[in-house]
C-alpha cells in the first residue's frame, strides 16, 4: 500500500510520537484535573475530546498540505524551514521554562455533562495555536515533498498518531492520582521529559534544514 511509509519512517515517527505523548502539556493537564475534580468518567470524556482534535488536525493538515505541494512547492519549502525555526523554538522553550504541567486548583461550578466535558477537551486540542503550528511543521518531515501520494500517507500517520494515543491518554487518566503524585515528588524527571523533548525537536530541525540545503 503506497500510502504506508518504510518502516525506517515509521519507527522514527512512533518514537517521535511517545516522546510527545509523555511530554506533559495542557491536555494532560485538562485530563487529570478532570479525574481529580469531576471524576474518571470525566477524564476520559475529556481526553477522548482531545483525541478528536487531533484528528480533526489531520484532516486539516493532509488536505492543507497537499493542496499547498501541487500548487506551489516553493510554498511548501518555506513551510518546511520555519518549520525547522519552529521546532527549534519549542526546544528552546521546553529547557528554558519547563514543563506545562500544572495542576493548580480551581473553582468547582455546576456539574458539567460527560458531552461538555469531551467538547472541553475537543476546544483544548483544537483552537490551541500552538497544537495548530505543531501539526503543520510535525507530520510533513515524514513525507517527501514530490511524493504523489502525499496525501495519503499523511493521513495515515495523523490516524496512526490518533489511534497511538488513546491507549497512552486512557493509561494516564486511570491512573492520574498516582501519576500526579509520583510527578509531584520528582521535579527532576519531569525537568529530563523537558530535555528529551527538546533533544528530538532539535534533533527534527536540524534534518530539515540539511535535507533542505541540498
Amino acid at each position: 500500500m503506497s500510502y504506508i511509509p518504510d518502516t525506517p519512517t515509521l519507527l522514527a515517527f512512533i518514537a517521535a510520537w511517545f516522546v510527545i505523548g509523555i511530554t506533559p502539556g495542557p491536555d494532560m493537564t485538562l485530563q487529570i484535573a478532570r479525574v481529580m475534580t469531576s471524576g474518571r468518567a470525566a477524564g476520559l470524556a475529556c481526553g477522548f475530546g482531545a483525541v478528536a482534535g487531533l484528528a480533526v488536525h489531520t484532516l486539516l493538515v493532509a488536505l492543507g498540505i497537499s493542496a499547498l505541494v501541487v500548487a506551489a512547492p516553493l510554498a511548501f519549502l518555506v513551510l518546511k524551514i520555519c518549520g525547522a525555526l519552529y521546532l527549534l523554538w519549542l526546544a528552546f522553550q521546553a529547557i528554558r521554562h519547563g514543563s506545562t504541567f500544572d495542576l493548580r486548583p480551581e473553582k468547582t461550578g455546576r456539574e458539567r455533562s460527560l458531552f461538555s466535558h469531551f467538547m472541553q477537551g475537543v476546544a483544548v486540542n483544537l483552537l490551541n495555536p500552538k497544537i495548530v503550528l505543531f501539526f503543520m511543521t510535525f507530520q510533513p518531515q515524514f513525507v517527501r515533498a514530490g511524493d504523489p501520494d502525499i496525501t495519503g500517507k499523511l493521513l495515515f500517520l495523523g490516524g496512526l498518531f490518533t489511534v497511538l494515543s488513546i491507549p497512552l491518554m486512557t493509561s494516564i487518566v486511570l491512573g492520574a492520582h498516582q501519576l500526579t503524585n509520583w510527578l509531584k515528588a520528582r521535579p527532576l524527571v519531569t525537568r529530563a521529559i523537558d530535555w528529551l523533548f527538546a533533544g528530538v525537536f532539535s534533533l527534527f530541525a536540524v534534518r530539515i534544514l540539511l535535507v533542505q540545503s541540498r
